[in-house]
């Protein structure tokens, strides 16, 4: 018999303050004890290695020390730049080195990724979310998305704002798989797009393949009614079961800033009968959710269509492309690992 507690996130209502939302501005469970030291950068891509060393030196020169970005940041001569933009494929690392830089650097600071600080935005109004992270040292903005024109504006007018009030901030973003000069195009439109910013980010391009699909390269196989049963008997701590479509459907009736609470203690996540996603508002949601759930590292077994079927083949085309394939990439590492 299982030990497990058994809970469905069809029927969660998690409610979250506005401090909350705020204190919980910081690096997931998954990233919670990372470090640049145990940052292991590919020998063949020397960028990572640079990358690296960049924002470690970024960290440093709060106070004034020596290297580029201490010249660029603080000491010498003066420069107006006041954050690194870090750009390049999904699975090479950027995360691991964002977190590395907020553990390094002096507190206050915030971490969080461009949808979460869009949240945050919608839940306390721009004015009182642009006065709570004026305070802070850093803001770290994981995943900068660039397609939503109205969000973008939002955030670089929160940007300016910040920078201005003397925050600094250090932001990712992902380049499309290949796109031609990996990198080079993404950061221009990143540039681009924060408008009165551009001259105060630097940007360090970050190469490499995704390292979630190193010997993985697609979903496992979906699981019988039975082998699901055998999981969850298998299974400790919190599984949430669920249909998968009650559970897709409900992430309408919260608000995508609830979704990580709606996990908190959650260690597995088992769907019934998954079905491929027909609604792009749906779909996008869903993605939401899938962050969150690989920030908690939490394990999937599903049975229905296989996992790298969950999107239509126009959605993961469609210009939400970048969002789509990190979630697969995600979904297919906590699927694998449920499976070992």
């Amino acid at each position: 018999m299982s030990t497990a507690q058994i809970i469905h996130l069809a029927e969660s209502d998690p409610r979250i303050s506005p401090d909350e939302l705020i204190d919980g501005l910081v690096p997931p469970p998954q990233f919670e004890d990372v470090s640049f030291d145990s940052y292991r950068p590919d020998p063949a891509q020397p960028t990572q290695t640079e990358a690296r060393d960049t924002l470690r030196d970024f960290v440093s020169s709060s106070g004034g020390s020596s290297g580029l970005l201490g010249r660029l940041f603080g000491g010498g001569r003066r420069s107006r730049a006041k954050g690194v933009y870090l750009d390049g494929g999904y699975g090479v690392g950027k995360t691991h080195l964002l977190a590395s830089t907020w553990h390094a650097s002096e507190k206050p600071a915030t971490f969080g990724t461009f949808v979460e600080y869009t949240n945050l935005i919608g839940a306390l109004g721009f004015v009182r979310a642009r006065d709570e992270l004026s305070q802070m040292r850093l803001v770290c903005i994981d995943e900068f998305e660039l397609d939503d024109p109205g969000d973008t504006v939002m955030m670089s007018r929160l940007m300016r704002e910040l920078t201005d009030a003397g925050v600094r901030i250090v932001a990712t973003s992902n380049t499309l798989p290949g796109a031609l000069g990996q990198g080079r195009f993404a950061a221009q439109d990143f540039l681009r797009e924060i408008q009165a910013l551009s001259d105060q980010f630097t940007v360090v391009s970050i190469d490499g393949d995704d390292y979630r699909s190193r010997g993985l390269p697609e979903p496992p196989e979906p699981q019988t009614a039975e082998e699901l049963e055998a999981a969850l008997l298998a299974a400790d701590g919190t599984v949430a079961r669920d249909v998968f479509a009650d559970a897709v459907a409900h992430l309408s009736t919260i608000h995508p800033s609830r979704y990580g609470r709606m996990l908190d203690g959650v260690d597995t996540i088992i769907w019934d009968d998954v079905t491929t996603i027909e609604n792009e508002g749906v779909a996008l949601r869903f993605v939401a959710l899938v962050d969150r759930m690989y920030d908690r590292d939490i394990t999937v077994c599903s049975s229905g269509v296989r996992l790298d079927h969950v999107f239509t083949d126009d959605m993961v085309a469609g210009g939400y492309r970048k969002k789509y394939l990190r979630c697969l990439s995600r979904l297919t590492a906590l699927a694998h690992k449920a499976r070992a």
